[in-house]
């Protein structure tokens, strides 16, 4: 049966006339386009930071800012590949290692890739972090050049493994006489360094860069830019790009959001044997990323991180909004109803905080005068019910 279902797929793959993709690759976050626009100036403050690796000496450690789908990535990824580019040309011994810390989640695989990218080969277990540490170390100093480590989502890193690796890392240079290394950590938290070790801190951050998210204007340019490589001509209009740009616009400026909301919509008029991408398609595809994003997000949460979210639900579903004392104590009834010890309210305000970066609920700090902060919690209508339905049996 299934393989009816895919020979049925095969088939109208070949029968349909319609082509709406030339390169949907394009489409994707991870790829790093020949120009970035509207990252002119973050671009320049990277590249002057980083520069000074063409003379071999070390370039100070950046730390990136920005909420998810503000260039962030692109733009570590794009000044660091076009060094290394510049580094060959000169003659200069410069290697770059990029590393998705949520992603590779483990210290021992997190080290494992950075070593493979000077050409060590660690093997898939076996050996201790230390040694595998050891080794890199080892052939940094046999290698003799500037090594530049992109770490991307490193509070989700800090947060499971803790800051050890990033303390070595950032004390690496001690113990090298050959080799330099520098480090670039991206993170979506402003907040992520208040959780370090305060001589990682220092060091870490000694370069800080925000990145403010995209308006609807700058979103379209990068949406142009993109659909025009990625689209057989005349498959998209600008009123689609314009339409995808504002409702990512909407979702704090996020291009990644853009980018997905464009391919998902080219896949959809694909599959329906459409000519051209509509604004109808990309309804259709809103639909479909928010849904599948909400399902991923919530079935990933480990069990404290759903009860609070069920907590939250619970309690705004009667006045509209939540406060952080109300949904801790509807948080603690759950917890010891179900036979376990419930976290503090301060690590529940931090998850509280998680939620919201999630997209999941929406948090903000609001003042109640001699009665200090509180976060007031709210929830998106439309969402309501799939949560509801997800955590139906938390256990």
């Amino acid at each position: 049966m299934a393989s009816d279902i895919i020979d049925e797929l095969v088939q109208n793959l070949k029968a349909t006339k319609t082509r709406i993709f030339k390169d949907r690759e394009i489409l994707h976050p991870e790829y790093v386009p020949e120009v970035l626009p509207h990252r002119e100036n973050e671009i320049k403050r990277l590249a002057e930071v980083f520069v000074v690796a063409l003379r071999g000496e070390r370039p100070s450690n950046a730390l990136l800012y920005g909420l998810t789908g503000t260039g962030k990535t692109a733009v570590a990824r794009y000044v660091v590949k076009r060094l290394v580019e510049k580094a060959s040309a000169l003659n200069v011994k410069l290697e770059q290692a990029y590393v998705n810390t949520r992603k590779v989640d483990t210290t021992y695989r997190v080290v494992a890739q950075i070593a493979s990218s000077i050409g060590l080969r660690i093997p898939p277990t076996g050996l201790a972090i230390s040694e595998v540490y050891r080794r890199y170390i080892n052939a940094l100093e046999n290698w003799g050049g500037v090594h530049i480590v992109i770490l991307d989502e490193i509070d989700y890193y800090v947060k499971r493994e803790g800051d050890d690796l990033l303390y070595k890392l950032v004390r690496v240079n001690e113990e090298l006489k050959n080799a330099r290394v520098a480090l670039i950590g991206i993170t979506n938290d402003v907040n992520f360094v208040e959780s370090l070790d305060p001589r990682v801190r220092s060091s870490l951050g000694e370069v800080e860069i925000v990145f403010p998210p995209y308006n609807a204007e700058q979103l379209f340019d990068i949406l142009k830019q993109r659909a025009e490589k990625a689209f057989y001509p005349g498959t998209v209009d600008d009123g689609v790009i314009s339409f995808c740009a504002a409702l990512a616009a909407r979702e704090h400026g996020d291009a990644r959001r853009a980018l997905d909301l464009l391919r998902v919509a080219g896949e959809i008029a694909e599959r329906e044997g459409a000519s051209k991408v509509t604004v109808e398609h990309v309804k259709k595809a809103n639909v479909e990323i928010e849904e599948g994003r909400i399902q991923q997000s919530i079935l990933s949460l480990p069990l404290h991180q759903k009860l609070v979210l069920k907590s939250i639900i619970e309690v705004a579903k009667s006045k509209g909004n939540a406060t952080t004392g109300e949904v801790y104590l509807k948080y603690s009834d759950m917890a010891r109803n179900l036979g376990f010890e419930p976290l503090t309210q301060r690590r529940v305000s931090e998850i509280i905080s998680q939620l919201d970066m999630l997209g999941l609920v929406n948090a903000t700090v609001t003042s109640r005068g001699r009665y200090g902060v509180t976060k007031v919690i709210r929830v998106k209508p439309e969402l309501v019910k799939t949560i509801e339905e997800l955590l139906k049996d938390v256990r």
